[in-house]
C-alpha cells in the first residue's frame, strides 16, 4: 500500500477579499500598491501566487490555473468562497472598490473569451513592459496585516 499524499496546506479563515498576484511582476506589484492606496477601509488582503496561501487556495479549488500570469480574486460570500480569475477577477476587484471604479463593470458585457484574450495578450508582455522585481517592498506597519504568506 502506497503512502497517502501529504495533506494540502491549510490556511486559517481567509479574509473576505483576497487578491493573489504574481509577486515578481512589476505591473502586478504597482497594481497592488494602487489598490492599497485606493482601499481606504482595508477590505483587500494580498498574497503572491508563489506563496503558501495561494497553494492552499489551489488545493481547495483544484480547477484553478497554476500559471503565474493569472490574477485570482477570492471573495467570501454568504460563508462560501467565490473564486474569479483573469478578467473576471479584475472586474470583481474594481466592483469591490466602488465609486467610479464600478463603471469598469461595463466590461461584463463582453464575452469572457474576448476579455480573457485581451488579458492574456497583456500578461504575455507585462514583464517586457514593466519588468520584474528583484525584491519586494516591505509593507508599512499599517499594511503588514493585509499581506499573507
Amino acid at each position: 500500500m502506497s503512502p497517502s499524499p501529504p495533506a494540502p496546506p491549510e490556511v486559517a479563515e481567509l479574509p473576505d477579499a483576497l487578491v493573489l498576484y504574481d509577486g515578481v511582476c512589476g505591473f502586478c506589484d504597482s497594481s497592488v500598491q494602487r489598490l492599497l492606496d485606493l482601499d481606504k477601509t482595508g477590505v483587500f488582503h494580498f498574497a503572491t501566487l508563489q506563496g503558501t496561501t495561494a497553494a492552499a487556495v489551489r488545493a481547495r479549488h483544484p480547477d484553478l490555473p497554476y500559471d503565474i500570469d493569472t490574477v485570482i480574486f477570492v471573495e467570501r460570500c454568504d460563508g462560501e468562497e467565490r473564486v474569479s480569475v483573469r478578467s473576471a477577477a479584475v472586474l470583481r476587484i474594481t466592483a469591490r472598490l466602488g465609486g467610479a471604479w464600478r463603471f469598469l463593470g461595463v466590461g461584463w458585457v463582453l464575452p469572457a473569451f474576448l476579455r480573457d484574450a485581451a488579458y492574456r495578450a497583456f500578461a504575455a508582455v507585462r514583464y517586457r513592459l514593466f519588468g520584474t522585481l528583484e525584491s519586494c517592498r516591505i509593507p508599512a506597519p499599517e499594511e503588514r496585516a493585509r499581506f499573507l504568506a
